[in-house]
């Protein structure tokens, strides 16, 4: 069974060797999963500055897609060694929990790692508080109303 720290190891390799060039910028990557769990692709999506990078939807999904995988794991770096994750963190990876849930392709965790340890969201239970955050969720019409007359008759 796949679990974070194997994803941490394969993705600690990586990381160093792309740190020979680019030690103080932060990477963003895509990992895709099959439902057995096997990596399908590791994709660099995005290179940034010290302490951020951008990814857009359509970059982080689409070899997803393509490669037909069913979970993805979001992983970056922080170039200071600091892996908690942020506030920011923490909305990024909501946004995409709900993309994917939009198109069926799981986001079953966020990694933060750095060349000596790592974070897993999964792990600390964020992922599941995502879920059920209720942001970033589109709501049908019918759904919607019988919430509005819930409010109304409390």
């Amino acid at each position: 069974m796949l679990n974070s720290e194997d994803v941490y190891r394969v993705m600690q390799q990586v990381l160093l060797r792309e740190n020979k060039i680019r030690r103080n910028q932060e990477h963003f990557w895509v990992v895709g999963l099959d439902n057995a769990n096997k990596i399908l692709f590791i994709e660099l999506i995005g290179l940034g500055a010290v302490n951020r990078v951008n990814a857009n939807p359509p970059d982080v999904f689409r070899m997803g897609i393509y490669k037909l995988a069913v979970k993805m794991i979001l992983v970056h770096n922080h170039p200071s060694g600091n892996v908690a994750p942020s506030e920011a963190d923490s909305t990024f990876t909501d946004r995409f929990l709900k993309i994917g849930k939009l198109i069926n392709i799981q986001v079953v965790d966020h990694l933060i790692i750095s060349e000596e340890n790592y974070t897993s969201l999964a792990d600390m239970g964020i992922i599941e508080a995502l879920e059920n955050s209720g942001a970033f969720e589109i709501v049908d019409k019918e759904k919607q109303k019988i919430e509005e007359w819930r409010i109304k008759t409390a």
